[in-house]
């Protein structure tokens, strides 16, 4: 019989100029999967963060086993079994899994490291949850999905009976999250009450047993996933019906004007003679498994990545492409899939980071920046992109994913581009900011510019592009027109020789 194991009972909290929750209610119980669901800037964060005592409430209550508790820091929530697994993994990448398990109690002889305990303890953790991890392997050597699996080791080390996982699948393939499944559902029989917040709806589906909705930093509604259409979820989030979230596409070129041409492009041990068309107007989508090397042939072809093979054609003119600076010059943007690291300066503000790449055009006659024309530039963008931002002076950390994201295609809006890459363009943001941002490729691609989408999700690659490209182990091993693909298909292609 499951029992309530947490309660947090009209918990505010506020900062300035905004109210992140207003009289949230969270309730979980022992054994159980609580699906959190929000779009971006829903409370989600600030939640979480309450519970795992980053920040105090400022109004409201929590009760952990009936008893009133205070999560006055991380340690005390800690203490009482709490744990957070972010998206961003906070592990050190030159220690070994065993060091960064133990990081915050390693056993002493004295002054020494005591490593044979160290081992010994590592080894009894990882294998009780089934992990088959060498405790002496060296953390940043490891995949993104094997390090994920030191992170939940490292969470339970604490003993901890609640476990928040942030989008957990957001940086491993499919097979390695059906793995992540069976381990959730594994640590589910042992009573442990899992947190798991996505943006994924069939993830939502497959692994939750019950939702709760976060809208406007106020619960929005909660029920049982078994007994929840995908239409009354989206309801909650969004507060109305949405039939739809992928445009309806009128993708005609009768003429079939090659925007784009890529000849036998190879990059050694990466890329294998990739040829593929890209047509005027096109939402051409690029999908296949993790590491079939959809990013990398992208990388090659913008002169990010050093290519050692290869022909490019644009409007059937033969060019060179040795560096990031002739693509620009050849109007080729790149939106890439880590917008954190390589899409934006975070510390710079909204401005500054959507004139970047053009910071040439709004240079005064001292090679002074005209900050009313950049001004200018960004305001423009923010209104007919609908970027939710205070001001074009806002840093652009502070914005939500879906905004930042929204930014970043604007960069790149602004070079006036007639081809435009897209690397998971909707990765980690919420249903309204998708539609939002394939309501903006409709809407360029009616103007004429091509764009190439790599994604990993089958539904956005169904449901958007107009032709799908499919790669496995660095080759492309085939095509379909949008009227003849199905996710049965690209999957067969997709794991062609793998």
């Amino acid at each position: 019989m499951k029992k309530t194991l947490l309660s947090m009972k009209n918990i505010s909290k506020g900062f300035p100029g905004v109210q992140a929750l207003e009289s949230v209610n969270f309730t979980i119980n022992t054994g159980e999967v609580l699906g959190l669901l929000g779009e971006n800037g829903a409370g989600k964060s600030t939640l979480m963060k309450i519970l795992s005592g980053v920040y105090t409430p400022d109004q409201g209550e929590i009760y952990l086993e009936g008893n009133k508790v205070l999560l006055i820091n991380t340690k005390e929530a800690q203490k009482f079994g709490i744990s957070i697994i972010h998206q961003e993994l906070n592990l050190l990448p030159f220690l070994s899994v065993a060091e960064n398990i133990y990081i915050h109690s390693l056993p002493r002889n004295g002054i020494n490291l005591n490593r044979k305990k160290l081992y010994r303890d590592t080894k009894e953790l990882l294998d009780e949850l089934g992990f088959h991890i060498d405790p002496n392997a060296i953390v940043g050597e490891m995949t993104v999905a094997s390090q994920q699996l030191v992170e939940i080791a490292k969470a339970l080390s604490f003993n901890s009976k609640i476990l928040v996982m942030d989008e957990p699948t957001s940086a491993i393939t499919e097979q390695e999250a059906k793995k992540l499944f069976d381990i959730i559902r594994a640590l589910k029989k042992k009573g442990i009450a899992i947190v798991y917040i996505s943006h994924r709806m069939e993830e939502i589906y497959e692994i939750c047993d019950r939702v709760l909705v976060l809208r406007d930093g106020k619960n929005a509604g909660e029920g049982l996933t078994s007994e929840l259409t995908t239409d009354e979820i989206v309801k909650m989030l969004v507060g109305r019906a949405m039939t739809s979230i992928y445009p309806e596409r009128n993708y005609i070129n009768k003429q079939k004007e090659v925007a784009l041409e890529v000849k036998k492009l190879t990059i050694k041990g990466v890329i294998d003679n990739a040829s593929f068309k890209l047509y005027k107007g096109e939402i051409l989508g690029f999908s296949g498994l993790m590491g079939a090397g959809r990013t990398e042939l992208m990388e090659g072809l913008f002169g990010f990545r050093k290519k050692d093979w290869g022909e490019t054609y644009i409007n059937g003119k033969k060019v060179s492409i040795k560096s990031t600076r002739d693509s620009i010059r050849l109007k080729i943007g790149f939106v890439p899939e880590d917008r954190r690291q390589q899409g934006m300066i975070g510390d710079f503000s909204v401005a500054e980071n959507i004139s970047i790449v053009v910071l040439k055009n709004i240079l005064g006659s001292f090679k002074n920046i005209k900050f009313v024309k950049e001004k200018m530039i960004a305001d423009r963008y923010i209104s007919k992109l609908e970027i939710k931002t205070p001001s074009s002076k806002a840093k652009l950390s502070n914005l939500s994913g879906g905004n930042q994201q929204k930014a970043i295609i604007a960069k790149w809006l602004e070079t006036k581009p007639e081809i435009l890459i897209l690397d998971e363009p909707t990765r980690g943001i919420d249903i309204r900011a998708k539609q939002e941002i394939y309501k903006i490729m409709n809407e360029i691609t009616r103007m004429g510019t091509s764009i190439i989408m790599i994604s990993s999700e089958l539904p956005e690659v169904l449901g958007i592009s107009d032709r799908v490209v499919v790669m496995a182990r660095g080759k492309i091993t085939g095509e379909y027109k949008k009227e003849e693909v199905t996710a049965e298909k690209i999957m067969k292609l997709a794991t062609k020789g793998v």
